[in-house]
């Protein structure tokens, strides 16, 4: 999403107008749901998706016309059984589209656009709320613990502090609010920029989670080696927290060169509340380790939240097939803790 806005950020400062169209509600089987974006340009051009098909088609389509108004729109599309010979879906589901037109000389959309580049770089929880009346969006906001909520200040607090969840959220009324979280707290903190560590990064990194690489190796402990992690440290396996804290927003990925700074770190991981711990490993060393564990005062009831050995089963081999399954299990691990509908 950040490379989205950036690249929006750039065409209106070159002078051109931009639509961005943007799922903001959305019920039943959907390709994609609420928060999906995909910008299209002047030229017909786009960047992003909002779930592809025919619906993708046709909203693109649809933005060009936005384009020759100057205006913003919203417009429904219903993906039931019975409209599948109209628009080739057969998801079974319903999405409200807003169409946003961003216009190159209005300074409140450089301050809108600048305030969302910043929430997306801040590492904070930040939610995107939009009021619609009817079929017309007639408002949009940015909502954070430090700045408050921005753009749509006639909201009370009190009213948006419970849609402020970890998953989005529409709520019906008069008017009713989608509310998106757009950036979560938290960085996946890799020790070991090893030959995994060093594929795992841009995976990570694409699928929105903020990595910082940590490692014992001087050599290994450059930002050049990792131009997607947002973090490189160099620093001692044996005591992390000269360097970092983990919280409760933290994923923990162990893939250091040895067994025993990976028991080391695991040890110390596990003396705190990280959202997600994962280890590399055979069953074997998963074994040993957990005897070590035990040793050093970890409660048996604690090894479970250790995902030894790390990422789903796909009978990958190569660093790149790991990185893909570590990153996979992550995905999963994050859905879960959000309250993704799994079924």
């Amino acid at each position: 999403m950040k490379q989205l806005y950036s690249v929006m950020q750039q065409a209106l400062a070159r002078g051109e107008n931009v639509v961005l169209v943007r799922i903001v509600a959305s019920s039943g089987s959907v390709p994609r749901g609420v928060g999906a974006c995909m910008a299209v340009f002047e030229d017909g051009s786009t960047l992003g998706t909002i779930g592809g098909g025919a619906v993708e088609k046709i909203a693109a389509e649809h933005a060009m016309g936005v384009h020759q108004k100057k205006e913003s729109a919203c417009k429904g599309f219903c993906l039931a059984p019975n409209q599948v010979a109209d628009i080739g879906m057969i998801c079974g589901g319903d999405v409200t589209v807003y169409y946003q037109f961003f216009g190159a000389g209005d300074q409140k959309v450089h301050d809108y656009l600048l305030a969302m580049l910043q929430a997306l770089s801040g590492g904070k929880n930040c939610w995107r709320i939009t009021r619609l009346e009817g079929e017309t969006v007639t408002g949009e906001g940015l909502y954070d613990a430090e700045n408050g909520l921005r753009f749509l200040e006639d909201l009370p607090v009190s009213q948006l502090q419970p849609m402020l969840t970890s998953k989005s959220v529409y709520v019906q009324g008069t008017p009713a609010y989608s509310v998106e979280p757009i950036c979560r707290a938290g960085f996946v903190y890799i020790f070991g920029g090893g030959h995994v560590g060093r594929e795992l990064v841009p995976v990570l990194s694409r699928v929105g989670f903020r990595v910082c690489v940590y490692d014992d190796r001087e050599s290994f402990a450059k930002p050049e080696n990792y131009p997607q992690a947002e973090k490189v440290i160099f620093g001692s396996f044996l005591n992390i927290r000269e360097k970092i804290e983990i919280t409760k927003d933290d994923y923990v990925v162990i893939m250091t060169p040895g067994h025993l700074a990976d028991r080391e770190v695991l040890l110390q991981a596990l003396r705190t509340d990280a959202a997600y711990i994962g280890c590399i490993g055979s069953k074997k060393k998963v074994a040993k380790t957990n005897e070590y564990l035990l040793a050093n005062g970890i409660p048996e009831a604690a090894l479970s939240r250790v995902h030894a050995p790390i990422g789903i089963e796909i009978f990958g081999e190569t660093p790149a097939e790991i990185a893909i399954s570590v990153a996979a299990e992550m995905i999963c691990h994050r859905a879960i803790l959000s309250g993704a509908d799994h079924h």
